[in-house]
């Protein structure tokens, strides 16, 4: 049972976040040390330094051949489920678009599970609790997060191309027909499938010079390695990591803060989109886990660790890469910042709600 001492615990972890967040959100709107364009430099900092550095030391320290892969087989089943609802949302739907798919799916799956959660869970669970957490976190590195990033990129390097700014091809000649500025034919150029490789090497070529696209594997790999042969990381490459890593969450939080100070109003998104992301993150996210839990045969404490760490508040990262990407950072924010403030209560209600559950 959750007591006031493990409350304590949790509310002594997210403290800290805030706290960088007040920072970066002072230093704009109150103290004006950054410009706009040193925001967007600390951003890209971030995304390309710290995060990348800090998804590599967390990954590199599991244990993947004590992983529950049921476990894993229910998340990934979970997920399956939300991006199956969103494709038919986007293609089905006057209202769906690939944009919101893209951010809907960020809000329905993607959790802050190290800050938040593993203290959460402890308290409720115990050390299987925790582990299973751990495991979720680094399966969300791997696979979803990887996942958001490649259809990011995708989708970015696809209005690069429309707009005529990429270097794969000549859209001037598409929209004349045809025809290149000097009257020669390029409907070769015009054909879908030379639209389509085009922008498939633009993404592959981008990814390759993100390192968020493979810190992740490299990290897994390592620990596969370690636990295999029973080595350890050479302590000055561990110290290298250390350095940078250990300021990942923080410097993420302050961009965040930075972020905010740029917006006109507090809740950047509205009010309703607000709302409807806090609806998706604690309810839908959950929803989908339940069904790939029962489905692959879940239960006990297991399963209710399953459930509640899908209604985990939002993660840090996606709102990086919203940031980074120009793709509803507003909302992302919002549900980070809000998520965190109300998970609390909605965590131990479902908490309370599942021990009725056998």
């Amino acid at each position: 049972m959750i007591g006031w001492e493990d409350v304590y615990k949790v509310v002594v972890a997210m403290a800290p976040l805030y706290f960088a967040l007040i920072l970066g959100f002072g230093s704009v709107r109150w103290w004006h040390i950054f410009t706009p364009e040193q925001c967007g430099a600390i951003n890209r900092f971030v995304c390309f330094f710290t995060l990348p550095l800090f998804t590599f030391e967390f990954t590199a320290h599991v244990d993947p051949f004590e992983w529950n892969y049921r476990f894993i087989a229910a998340d990934a089943i979970s997920k399956l489920i939300i991006v199956v609802v969103l494709a038919f949302w986007a293609k089905c739907s006057s209202k769906g678009s690939y944009s919101w798919s893209i951010t809907s799916f960020s809000l329905c799956t993607l959790t802050n599970s190290l800050v938040v959660g593993v203290p959460l869970m402890k308290a409720m669970y115990g050390p299987m609790a925790v582990d299973l957490v751990v495991q979720s976190s680094v399966v969300q590195a791997i696979v979803w997060l990887t996942v958001l990033l490649f259809v990011l990129e995708f989708r970015r390097t696809g209005l690069d191309i429309s707009s005529g700014s990429s270097n794969d091809t000549r859209v001037q000649s598409v929209e004349q027909g045809g025809k290149d500025l000097d009257g020669t034919n390029e409907s070769t150029l015009a054909s879908p499938s030379y639209y389509y490789w085009s922008l498939m090497k633009g993404v592959w070529l981008k990814l390759g010079m993100n390192p968020n696209s493979y810190a992740v594997f490299v990290g897994i790999a390592w620990a596969f390695i370690a636990n295999r042969w029973h080595i350890e990381l050479p302590s000055i490459m561990e110290g290298s990591v250390l350095i940078m890593s250990k300021a990942g969450t923080g410097t993420a939080m302050f961009s965040m803060g930075i972020f905010m100070a740029l917006q006109e109003k507090f809740v950047a998104c509205g009010t309703s989109l607000a709302i409807i992301g806090m609806i998706l993150r604690f309810t839908a996210g959950p929803a989908a886990m339940a069904i790939g839990s029962i489905a692959v045969g879940l239960h006990g404490d297991v399963l209710r660790v399953a459930i509640i760490q899908a209604a985990l508040p939002q993660s840090i990262t996606s709102f990086i890469y919203a940031k980074e990407y120009g793709l509803h950072a507003e909302v992302l924010s919002t549900a980070v910042i809000f998520g965190m403030m109300v998970s609390l209560p909605v965590l131990i209600a479902y908490f309370a709600v599942l021990e009725f559950v056998h």
